[in-house]
């Protein structure tokens, strides 16, 4: 999506722009929060990554 702000645009138009651009946002993304602390790993993360990173040596 293309937003243009053009020069000397008033505070009201571009707060307008600013809110429908975040509802727009909103719509398509996804909840992360959601998905916080829902796995319970037995390994610390970084070591699951560069475990992970060493398996294509």
């Amino acid at each position: 999506m293309v937003t243009v702000l053009k020069y000397g645009s008033k505070k009201e138009a571009i707060n307008r722009l600013l809110n429908r651009l975040h509802k727009q946002i909103e719509e398509k993304g996804i909840d992360a929060y959601k998905y916080s602390g829902v796995i319970d790993l037995l390994k610390d993360p970084l070591e699951i990554q560069s475990n992970r990173r060493d398996e294509w040596k």
